[in-house]
């Protein structure tokens, strides 16, 4: 005998754009998402009994996304994950959790002849900024915010020495590297009560995520690096002093390697330690280090 232990359904890659036209200055603005809605609640017999009377059809929350992203401002984008969430929990007395998934893709204004062009745009790499929004009935509105596919590297003030050795010990202390990253870094914000609360706070939004942005990129550049481990804690400190309604700040940062060259076999030439300017860039096996940094006295979740 079986029963259903958890179920969700919904739409995934609803790709979504939005222009903003300010008729007074001529100027546009656009954002450009993925969206992913997924519901929970008393669905089961729509599984276990082939009913199909619990089940509001994906293609309908598609349409709901589109209908929501006209009607209401769809930045930030963790505003909009909760005014969607809350649409199903409260349109749907059998529907008790919404989750609610957002990828915002990076457009920047692209400049012509040094001036910011109304209405042109140049997308900068794979770099996003994403939200993940649960609304649950009776508890309130739980949003975790982040970057992803933030590439950065720079080509000296990176260290690495006095790690332990012992007999599987092959790599040497280095004192000066190339360090680079692919930059997964979120933070989660304590529990809103509701829309409305989130509402109240709109503003904290974009500020924590311009603040999270600069702070990864300033101390990723002048931090004299002794190890990953140590600058990622930096950035995520300064991250939580930032925006007091984050609890927790998560980094995931793998090392983008690059290996000196040794050219000695030809005619002697010098090509490692403080001579080395050709590096060999490297895919994988690579390192990866993670942390997740909280408030003093709150455990956080490793």
């Amino acid at each position: 005998m079986s029963s259903l232990a958890a179920a969700r359904y919904g739409k995934d890659n609803v790709r979504v754009y939005k222009v903003h036209r300010d008729e007074k200055t001529g100027t546009q603005t656009v954002v450009e998402m993925t969206v992913c809605v997924l519901l929970e609640g008393d669905i089961e017999t729509s599984y276990t009994k082939a009913d199909n009377s619990v089940v509001v059809a994906t293609d309908s929350i598609k349409n709901t996304i589109y209908i929501t992203a006209k009607q209401h401002p769809v930045t930030p984008p963790e505003l909009f994950g909760s005014i969607l969430g809350t649409h199903f929990v409260e349109k749907y007395s059998h529907i008790h959790a919404a989750h609610v998934n957002i990828v915002t893709h990076r457009w920047e204004r692209m400049e012509v002849d040094g001036k910011p062009h109304a209405h042109s745009f140049v997308k900068p790499g794979a770099e996003t900024r994403d939200v993940q929004v649960d609304v649950i009935e009776g508890k309130g509105i739980d949003i975790n915010s982040s970057i992803k596919g933030l590439t950065v590297l720079k080509s000296t003030g990176s260290q690495f020495w006095g790690f332990l050795r012992d007999e599987y010990t092959t790599l040497k202390e280095t004192w000066d590297r190339i360090l680079s990253t692919d930059v997964a870094a979120n933070w989660q914000w304590r529990r809103f009560t509701g829309l409305p609360e989130v509402q109240a706070h709109f503003e904290k939004f974009n500020a924590a995520y311009d603040a999270a942005r600069a702070i990864t990129l300033k101390t990723f550049a002048e931090d004299n690096s002794a190890s990953v481990q140590a600058t990622m804690y930096k950035m995520a400190d300064l991250i939580l002093a930032a925006a007091p309604l984050v609890q927790t700040v998560e980094y995931a940062l793998p090392n983008n390697h690059y290996f000196e060259v040794d050219l000695s076999w030809h005619k002697g030439l010098k090509n490692t330690g403080k001579d080395a300017e050709v590096y060999a860039p490297q895919s994988n096996p690579n390192g990866l280090i993670k942390c997740t940094v909280g408030r003093a006295g709150q455990k956080a979740k490793l």
